[in-house]
């Protein structure tokens, strides 16, 4: 699965997710981009989901029209420490993917 991770999310999360095909926004070229025109950039360039840990980011966004599914990461912080514990949780969710925001706590 082809994934984007914002800008928010520690690169070497990457690392976990090594059976999905994973880039990062800075990997892109997308760095600075509002979250509404990322998320169109990503669906164009094939991306099936964006990965983040932005938790306001269900109330800047029009959730009805989001172009590809929006995965919400909610840890103590967003050290990858405290992150690594929410790995397995995001890969069962790859595997049900639907449209709209997730969020795994």
């Amino acid at each position: 699965m082809k994934l984007l991770l914002d800008e928010c999310v520690p690169a070497p999360l990457r690392r976990h997710l090594r059976s999905h095909n994973v880039r990062t926004t800075a990997q892109a070229g997308w760095s600075g981009i509002r979250n509404s025109t990322l998320l169109k950039l990503a669906a164009g360039e094939g991306f099936q989901a964006f990965i983040t840990t932005d938790r306001g980011f269900e109330h800047q966004q029009n959730l009805s029209t989001l172009p590809l599914p929006v995965i919400i990461l909610i840890g103590k912080s967003n050290d990858v420490n405290d992150l690594l514990p929410l790995i397995p949780k995001l890969i069962q969710a790859l595997g049900s993917l639907s449209p709209g925001v997730t969020r795994i706590s």
